[in-house]
């Protein structure tokens, strides 16, 4: 994650590396210089009990990779078949892109990279189940 610079608002906090970092009273910017770093905003974090559609499982495992909750060996072949059965299901060119990216960033190791391509499929997920749900309404 060279290079990787992350605004922060008031009171903000992020996990890097394992260990939570609170923002101060003002919004700020910290450059991330060390490569392969763990970054997760955790605004942004999914939790357990959210964990209902299966893109939101597969984020959850590349979050979980994030936060050291999980072997990075394990979790990466976990990643790979859920990305594997996403693709099943999404078709689209963009979509198939954005499984690509996800892809080649766990292969590469970057799975924060992994997490933000796979978080740009929930607002398809999130058409597609509403779509079938109104269906079978």
């Amino acid at each position: 994650m060279s290079g990787l610079v992350l605004k922060l608002a008031p009171r903000e906090r992020v996990l890097i590396n394992g260990a939570v970092i609170e923002n101060g009273d003002r919004r700020s910017r910290l450059s991330i210089i060390t490569p392969n770093a763990n970054i997760l905003r955790l605004r942004d974090a999914i939790h357990p009990e959210d964990v209902k559609t299966p893109v939101k499982r597969v984020c959850y495992i590349a979050q979980l990779i994030l936060s050291g909750d999980a072997d990075k060996e394990e979790a990466r072949m976990q990643l790979i078949r859920g990305i594997e059965q996403l693709s099943q299901v999404f078709t689209d060119d963009d979509s198939r892109r954005q499984m690509a990216v996800a892809t080649e960033a766990v292969v590469s190791d970057q799975f924060y990279q992994a997490l933000k391509a796979l978080r740009a499929l929930q607002p398809r997920e999130e058409r597609l189940l509403a779509s079938a749900q109104a269906a079978t309404s």
